[in-house]
């Protein structure tokens, strides 16, 4: 029986199994931005602290870092279909944790499971999405790869707010969605192609390599200067810019929130479909020059108190966000050779991860302090620094890399 479903996935089309792994991309980044469009709610039912709602954000993000730092590559050995199917059984275990969270208790716990399939998955499957690409569009696997974040984390935080504000069981309901639709595409996980060329062999309990080619450092330190940006970002409006949002536009609904996050994510993939043909380094670039324009844009709402601007500033930010992850990524990804491309990716994630998580638990701890509105200020101000670093940074890059004749 094992052989012949082997033969079988063996022998699945291509394309399908393409279009398998971006469906899994997007569901697990859907399902790590639904909690984002309730932490309001948790706060009010359970008095939480915004300190505590990023501690429970950044559980999930250290928890992926674990799974990328112990099992990054190992689907450079396994195979991609055996360590993306355990992390879907994994994902839906996490769902129905916080479907049953009557706590802080089992919301920490639906969190670290959850990171971590995420964390086991994510070599996995940007790995695939590369391997996979049809050949008529090779690049569009790393399209994927930066759009299925985006579009996934979009969807799940306008999706969440609308069950919270007009759904029952605002707490449950989407996460048993959720348990079912992770199900469907368990199934197309096992009927997929393997597509790494190293699979079949054994599993080892001990951590796997996060690798960066030793002649490709130097872009590499240059082009995860932009990942850090991003994700800082990321990190922030998923932990807190609902409740930003909610106190700038002095509102209740609970859909505002998620459509915070929605604006952010959906602008990002606008101009990730619009700039899918364009050079990685000058999409980078251009990203990184929206990015620094919303972060102005979102201090300015923030001093004048403007709910319009803070609105026009995430959709700018957004499209910077999503220009920018798109170009490093396509640049990043084009360091590594197929045998170690779990290797590099997971490298990428590391950062990001580490990015999404530390400065927004420290944003929650400072908002204790000063208060949310004087700590935006504040970490957006840092983040634009960031950010100008590395278009510097990035600008540089392309200007050697003209001149020595690539365009990569």
């Amino acid at each position: 029986m094992t052989v012949h479903r082997a033969a079988r996935a063996a022998s699945a089309p291509r394309g399908s199994g393409f279009w398998v792994v971006g469906a899994v991309l997007v569901l697990l980044m859907l399902s790590s931005s639904v909690p984002s469009a309730l932490y309001v709610l948790y706060q009010q039912k359970w008095g939480l602290s915004s300190g505590t709602i990023t501690v429970v954000f950044a559980l999930y993000a250290v928890t992926v870092l674990a799974g990328l730092l112990l099992f990054g590559s190992l689907s450079d050995t396994l195979g991609r279909r055996p360590v993306l199917g355990a992390a879907l059984v994994l994902a839906m275990v996490s769902m129905a944790l916080f479907a049953g969270a009557g706590g802080l208790g089992l919301l920490l716990a639906a969190r670290a499971v959850q990171g971590l399939a995420v964390g086991l998955a994510t070599g996995a499957m940007g790995a695939a999405l590369l391997e996979l690409s049809p050949a008529s569009r090779p690049a569009l696997g790393a399209q994927v790869n930066s759009a299925g974040p985006t579009v996934g984390i979009g969807l799940g935080g306008i999706g969440a707010g609308l069950l919270v504000q007009f759904a029952p069981a605002p707490t449950a309901l989407s996460y048993l969605l959720l348990v079912g639709a992770f199900a469907v595409t368990l199934v197309g996980v096992a009927r997929m192609r393997e597509s790494a060329p190293g699979a079949g062999g054994r599993f080892r309990g001990v951590p796997h390599r996060i690798h960066v080619p030793a002649g490709a450092r130097g872009r590499f330190t240059v082009l995860v200067l932009t990942i850090v940006a991003v994700w800082s970002v990321g990190g922030f409006y998923l932990s807190l810019g609902p409740h930003l949002a909610l106190s700038l536009l002095e509102s209740t609904n609970y859909l505002v929130g998620g459509a915070t996050v929605a604006l952010l994510a959906g602008a990002a993939t606008v101009a990730q479909l619009m700039l899918g043909r364009t050079e990685a380094l000058r999409t980078a670039v251009l990203g990184l020059a929206g990015l620094l324009a919303g972060l102005g844009l979102v201090l300015l709402a923030l001093g004048i108190g403007s709910a319009a601007v803070f609105l026009v500033a995430t959709a700018v930010l957004g499209g910077g966000w999503g220009a920018a992850f798109l170009g490093s990524f396509r640049a990043l990804s084009a360091l590594a050779d197929p045998a170690h491309r779990g290797e590099l990716t997971a490298a990428v994630y590391v950062f990001a991860y580490l990015a999404m998580s530390v400065p927004a638990v420290l944003a929650g701890m400072l908002t204790n302090i000063h208060g949310l509105h004087r700590t935006s200020v504040g970490f957006m101000a840092a983040v634009a620094g960031v950010c100008a670093l590395a278009l510097l940074a990035t600008l540089r890059l392309a200007a050697r890399t003209r001149a020595e004749g690539s365009t990569a």
